[in-house]
């Protein structure tokens, strides 16, 4: 446990999957007052939470809320072969497990449950709403995965020879990229910062990983119209990464009644700790006053639960 900041509580705990792999969970959780909601972090691809995802846990734990983290197989201090994803669904089932266990705790019923998903993450946010639909309270979506953009992607040739290979040398990393760290992450300090972290891989994409990215990015494209629920998506206009004009299609045809687009101009694609302080500020302003709403409302949700209990046996 970590004490040198007496507002917010951090605590790091190890899980089993069903796999038997142990996967770092972390938290944190404001010291002095009960959590007025649950936040849930989905961090990207290559990423880590303990140490990555740090500053922007902080940020909404001192805005009230628990936030809660896990290390995907593969990632961080989780078990498994570096940024191997060898089923994307797997990785969705260890999330959802995790997740569902800390908000069904006794003192979290009553509190409303948001998940936050970057980049990679963004996609399993809205796999872990299509797994159970009705039983979040809402997303908040950066950057998401919902198309890889074209200058990420090899060409459609090598994408055919890389899926056919992926099934006979799966954790090879011969995907010919770009630099993501370079791409994503706008101020060199924070490069910098990632490249020396030992927990946050900087290899070339292992061909399963890819194949398992642009297989789950392609299917979410073409099911945008079924999420439904309240939802803030965020794109930086100048993001290389994953294509802002999906994030703005995500907007157009999702069937949510509750949803709000923010596209920030001349911004990348790391929104949450790639950027200066300035645009960190307007980003996160954006974040906690869409948090801080949809917590003042009714949950409606958790109304309709209590409501099916409370229903007389026919």
């Amino acid at each position: 446990m970590e004490s040198n900041k007496t507002d917010i509580r951090y605590e790091e705990e190890f899980i089993m999957n069903s796999r038997g792999m142990k996967l770092l969970t972390t938290r944190w959780v404001p010291m002095e007052r009960e959590a007025k909601g649950l936040i849930f972090i989905c961090h990207g691809y290559a990423m880590e939470c303990s140490i990555t995802m740090s500053s922007t846990a902080r940020r909404l734990a001192r805005a009230g809320y628990g936030v809660y983290g896990i290390d995907y197989e593969g990632h961080g201090k989780s078990d498994g072969l570096s940024a191997l994803v060898t089923d994307f669904d797997a990785l969705v089932n260890d999330c959802s497990h995790y997740f569902s266990s800390i908000s069904e705790k006794e003192e979290n019923k009553k509190k409303m449950r948001f998940l936050l998903g970057e980049s990679m993450g963004g996609a399993v946010a809205l796999l872990l709403h299509r797994k159970m639909p009705h039983f979040w309270d809402g997303a908040i979506l950066v950057a998401p995965m919902c198309k890889i953009a074209e200058e990420m992607k090899p060409n459609a040739a090598t994408i055919k020879v890389l899926t056919l290979l992926s099934k006979v040398i799966p954790t090879w990393k011969i995907i010919p990229t770009q630099d993501i760290i370079d791409a994503a992450f706008k101020v060199p300090q924070v490069r910098n910062q990632v490249r020396a972290n030992s927990y946050c891989y900087k290899g070339r994409p292992r061909l399963k990983t890819g194949f398992e990215l642009l297989r789950v990015s392609s299917e979410i494209e073409k099911t945008l119209h079924e999420v439904s629920l309240p939802f803030l998506v965020l794109h930086g206009e100048e993001d290389k990464v994953t294509d802002p004009s999906v994030s703005s299609e995500l907007y157009e045809v999702a069937s949510s009644t509750d949803k709000t687009l923010k596209l920030y101009p001349s911004m990348w694609h790391g929104l949450l700790y790639g950027e200066p302080p300035e645009h960190l500020n307007i980003v996160f302003s954006d974040i906690i006053s869409w948090l801080d709403h949809r917590s003042s409302l009714s949950n409606s949700r958790l109304e309709k639960e209590l409501k099916h209990i409370n229903e007389p046996l026919k």
